[in-house]
């Protein structure tokens, strides 16, 4: 018996179905594709890492934080002295961004989030520098070393943690009555000292605003204000018989004449010194030669000995001047 070849409603129904399927499919692809640039016509820029750590071929590369292109290979370099450029990152970017990047533009490496994928993302350039080419070089900008940052947190931490014991520790030592903050919070006799203190310092306080009172005279008597003005007018008073130029102050500080005369005394008292030191004269003499010196010690001395002679002997010395007639 022939089997019929007339397609029925159920087989139409199940291919209309995966047609439609697969034309879902189709369009998700191509919606998905264009979303995330798969079908985008890409050109290759390099970079150099030293690390690449979280990236992985396929990433993401971004510019401006905008979804640009893939990260196409990662491959090790040579070793070699140079440990910045231990890896070369080779992306794969749209062509239709290749006017945003250009010789000034950096990478940097981001993180999508806080605990996010790591993903290279590209700064736009300036108009003052071209764009660049295919196979040219992307500069890196220096990372964030987020495990550096996680050291110094735990060392904070433990700061922090050392620094809440000591405040345990001072805070069970004030409740125990320890120091003078302890002595306040637990001990009354503390306390009603200080009370005390103030009393005193209040009744003090009083006594001092009594009107009748030195300090209460003070605040209160305008009499010491109006002697203050008046002593201020009288030395303004002064000040300006001061500067006046009639008195004798006023001259000394106007006029130059008892400079001008200073100054001729000390130039004639300079020149009289030369004289004295460089001149022939006596004093020169006896300033500067020796022998003069020598002379008149000796004449001094030979005076000495006669008058001490006349002393011991004085008839001597007077015989035959007193004559009786």
């Amino acid at each position: 018996m022939k089997r019929s070849t007339l397609i029925t409603w159920d087989q139409l129904r199940v291919g209309l179905l995966i047609v439609g399927a697969l034309l879902i499919a189709v369009i998700a692809i191509l919606k998905l594709g264009n979303a995330t640039g798969l079908f985008a016509d890409r050109y290759k820029l390099v970079t150099y890492l030293p690390s690449a750590s979280g990236l992985v071929e396929g990433g993401q590369v971004t510019v401006a934080g905008q979804q640009a292109g893939i990260i196409d290979a990662i491959e090790f370099l040579p070793v070699d002295a140079d440990t910045g450029r231990n890896l070369r990152i080779t992306i794969a970017v749209d062509k239709a961004l290749s006017s945003q990047i250009r010789e000034d533009s950096r990478v940097r490496i981001r993180t999508l989030g806080l605990l996010g994928d790591k993903v290279i993302d590209i700064i736009p350039g300036t108009p003052e520098f071209r764009p660049l080419r295919e196979g040219e070089t992307l500069v890196v900008l220096p990372a964030v070393d987020y495990e550096a940052l996680l050291v110094q947190a735990a060392a904070v931490m433990e700061d922090v943690v050392g620094l809440t014991g000591d405040m345990r520790r001072i805070t069970a030592g004030v409740a125990r009555g320890e120091g003078t903050l302890g002595q306040l919070v637990t001990n009354r006799a503390v306390y009603d000292q200080l009370n005390a203190t103030l009393a005193r310092t209040s009744s003090l306080m009083a006594r001092m605003q009594n009107p009748n009172g030195t300090f209460g005279r003070l605040l209160d008597d305008p009499a010491l204000y109006t002697s203050a003005v008046r002593t201020l007018a009288s030395l303004d008073t002064a000040l300006t018989q001061l500067n006046s130029s009639d008195g004798t102050l006023g001259r000394l500080m106007r006029d130059d004449s008892l400079y001008v005369s200073l100054v001729g005394t000390v130039e004639g008292a300079n020149a009289m010194l030369r004289q004295v030191t460089q001149g022939d004269g006596t004093a020169a003499r006896l300033l500067n030669d020796a022998q003069l010196y020598d002379q008149l010690v000796k004449a001094v001395t030979d005076l000495n000995a006669i008058l001490e002679d006349v002393r011991r002997d004085p008839q001597r010395y007077t015989r035959g001047l007193i004559k009786i007639f």
